[in-house]
C-alpha cells in the first residue's frame, strides 16, 4: 500500500496513545512462563505483539485475544511443548530475542526461530554465542548470524560476555537465566539502550525475581532455579508510538492533546519530550494528558543512545528548525528492521533535505521540503517519519509499503486523519 500525504497547516484535537509494544511483549512471554492464568489489560495488538502471541502458542500458551482490551493468557510454565513446524516471528526482533531465550532455557527439543526477509538480516551471532557458553546448542541455520536460528538443549548456568549494541541480547539473558539451574553472570560489552534493559529489570523485580545488577548495567548476576507467577497488569501507553504525533504537531501550528502517556514510565522514549522542549516545542502536562502547541525550533545535539526508535520522527523535526540539529551517539539505529540513519538520510534528501549521514548519527540542516516520491522500505518508524515529512512538504508525498505501519501502531493513520491530517491509503 501507499500513504499520500499533502501539506497540512495546522493539527487539532485528542488522542489517545497505544500500548507500549515493548511491555506488552514482556508481559505476553512472561504470562506465558508462568503456571496458572494472568491477565494483561489495554495491551497493543499489533503485528509484532501478535508474532510474540503466534510463538507462545505454539509453545502450549493459551492465549485469548478476543477482547482488544484485555488479554487472558494462561501459562505453560516451565514446561513447553514441542511445536509443530518452525516458529515464524514475521518481522518482530524483539519476538525472535527474547523467545529464543525462553527455547534456550526450557526447551530439550529442537526449535528453530525464522522470520521475514527484514528479520533474516538482525544479527543473533552475539545471542547464539551466550546460549552456547551457557550450556545450550545454537547455531545461525544459514551460519551468517542471523535468522533462521536452531536452538537445541537447554542452558545450565555459568558465566557470559554479549554484546550491547542491541538492549534485546541482554534483556534475552535476562529474562531467561532465572529459569536455568544454576546461577549466572554476563558481562555486558559497552550497553545501549538502557532503558529497555531497566524495563525488563522492573518486570523481573515485580516478579520477585532475584538478580543482583551493576549500576551501569554492565554486570548482572541472576540467581537459577526460580519460576514466574501469574500477574495482572494495565500496559503503559508507548512513548515511541507517541514520538510521532508529538513531532507532527511540533513542527505545524497545531494544538493536540495525547492522553494515556506516563511520564514516570521506565521508558526510555519518554525522553522525546525532553528532546522537543530543548528545540524550543511548547509541551505542557495536563490532568487529561501531554498537550503540545506548535511552536518555532531551534537545532540543537541531541544524543539518542538510549532513544534509537526516536531518530526517524526527530530527524524529520531538523528540517522543520532553524539552524542545525545534530544527532549522535546512535549506532544501533543501523540494525534495526533497516539501517535507518541511511534511509533517513537517502529518503529526505528525495524531498529536498539538506542532511548528512555520519556514521553513528545525522546532521540536519534547515530545508524547504518538496513533496515527492519516497520508499518506505517496509519499516514502519520510517514510514511515518516520512508521513511527517509530508506534512511540511509543498505539495504530494509518496511513500510505499506503508502497511508496514501495523508492526506498532495500526491506528497511526486514522488517528492522524482525526486530528486533520490530509492522510489516504491507496492499494500500490
Amino acid at each position: 500500500m501507499k500513504l499520500i500525504v499533502e501539506k497540512t497547516e495546522t493539527l487539532q484535537g485528542e488522542i489517545a496513545i497505544p500500548g507500549s509494544k515493548s511491555h506488552t511483549i514482556r508481559g505476553v512471554i512472561i504470562a506465558s512462563l508462568a503456571a496458572g492464568t494472568s491477565i494483561l489489560h489495554r495491551p497493543l495488538s499489533s503485528a509484532d505483539t501478535l508474532a510474540a502471541v503466534h510463538a507462545c502458542r505454539m509453545l502450549g500458551a493459551e492465549i485469548n485475544t478476543d477482547d482488544p482490551l484485555k488479554w487472558v493468557i494462561a501459562g505453560f510454565g516451565n514446561n513447553p511443548k514441542k511445536p509443530e513446524g518452525r516458529i515464524n516471528l514475521e518481522n518482530s526482533g524483539t519476538s525472535l530475542r527474547l523467545m529464543s531465550g525462553v527455547a534456550a532455557a526450557l526447551c530439550d527439543f529442537e526449535i528453530i526461530f525464522d522470520g521475514d526477509e527484514s528479520l533474516q538480516t538482525r544479527p543473533m551471532q552475539p545471542l547464539l554465542k551466550s546460549f552456547n557458553e551457557l550450556g545450550a546448542e545454537a547455531l545461525s541455520e544459514k551460519n551468517n548470524g542471523c535468522c533462521p536460528v536452531l536452538i537445541r538443549g537447554k542452558m545450565q548456568g555459568g558465566k557470559t560476555e554479549v554484546s550491547g549494541v542491541t538492549s534485546q541480547f541482554v534483556s534475552s539473558l535476562l529474562l531467561s537465566c532465572p529459569l536455568v539451574s544454576e546461577d549466572t553472570e554476563i558481562s555486558v560489552l559497552k550497553p545501549n539502550e538502557v532503558p529497555y534493559i531497566a524495563m525488563t529489570l522492573q518486570w523481573l523485580s515485580e516478579q520477585g525475581i532475584r538478580y543482583e545488577a551493576s549500576s551501569d548495567f554492565t554486570r548482572f548476576k541472576v540467581f537459577g532455579g526460580q519460576s514466574y507467577h501469574p500477574f495482572e497488569k494495565a500496559i503503559p501507553a508507548d512513548w515511541s508510538s507517541a514520538a510521532f504525533p508529538l513531532v507532527a504537531g511540533a513542527i505545524t501550528r497545531s494544538n493536540i492533546l495525547l492522553k494515556g502517556l506516563d511520564p514516570k514510565d521506565v521508558q526510555g522514549d519518554k525522553a522525546i519530550v525532553e528532546y522537543l522542549r530543548n528545540m524550543g516545542a511548547d509541551i505542557r502536562e495536563e490532568t487529561g494528558g501531554l498537550r503540545i502547541i506548535g511552536a518555532p525550533l531551534s537545532g540543537v545535539t541531541l544524543d539518542l543512545n538510549a532513544t534509537p526508535d526516536a531518530l526517524p520522527a526527530m530527524s524529520v523535526a531538523g528540517c522543520f528548525s532553524s539552524g542545525t540539529l545534530t544527532l549522535v551517539n546512535v549506532p544501533q539505529a543501523r540494525i534495526k528492521e533497516t539501517d535507518r540513519i541511511n534511509v533517513m538520510a537517502e529518503e529526505l534528501a528525495k524531498l529536498g533535505a539538506d542532511i548528512k549521514e555520519r556514521e553513528e548519527g545525522l546532521i540536519i540542516h534547515q530545508s524547504a521540503l518538496k513533496g515527492g516520491k519516497v520508499r518506505g522500505h517496509n519499516d514502519h518508524r520510517i514510514v511515518m517519519a516520512l508521513s511527517l515529512a509530508g506534512l511540511i512538504a509543498q505539495g504530494k508525498t509518496e511513500i510505499t509499503t506503508a502497511e508496514s505501519i501495523g508492526v506498532t501502531f495500526p491506528g497511526f493513520v486514522e488517528m492522524m486523519k482525526l486530528l486533520g491530517a490530509k492522510f489516504q491509503i491507496v492499494k500500490a
